[in-house]
């Protein structure tokens, strides 16, 4: 077996994230929710991290870098056709979002297109898809089960 570091972390937390140690760097961040493989391996480029690293075994600096990096990437020249929020309806800015954040801001979108009546927001509400996909033979109200002939019983 292979000896581990003394200071090996077997959970490290990173923005509100659970990622076990064992992970390696680069798919470990993609845990998190609101990063991406590309997001991620940006993050491990500007911090010079090897993305087969494992995540325990991490110093305690990198981590804080990861979550500066993680709460304003464009101070770290992190383009923004890589960011999950360009020009938000809200402010007008490119930001990143993750975690909750993220979540919450995924509903004020979609409670704002259904307040305002839009064919997104009404097709959300009732749980159909949005963007022009078959309903025939999917998204079926009777999840599971298949749309078939009953047989009358005799």
């Amino acid at each position: 077996m292979t000896e581990q570091k003394q200071d090996f972390k077997h959970i490290v937390r990173i923005e509100m994230s659970d990622i076990e140690g064992k992970k390696l760097v680069g798919v470990g961040l993609t845990k998190i929710r609101g990063v991406g493989h590309s997001f991620s391996n940006a993050i491990c480029k500007i911090l010079n991290i090897n993305k087969n690293e494992k995540m325990g075994n991490l110093k305690d600096k990198d981590l804080e870098n990861i979550s500066q990096i993680l709460k304003n990437p464009l101070s770290f020249d992190i383009p923004s056709w890589m960011l999950n929020r360009k020009k938000d309806y809200d402010s007008g800015e490119d930001k990143h979002l993750t975690n909750i954040d993220l979540k919450l801001q995924k509903e004020f979108d979609y409670k704002r297109l259904q307040k305002i009546k839009s064919y997104r927001g009404l097709r959300l509400s009732v749980g159909l898809p949005v963007r022009g996909q078959r309903t025939r033979s999917n998204f079926r109200p009777n999840k599971g089960k298949t749309a078939s002939v009953k047989k009358k019983k005799r």
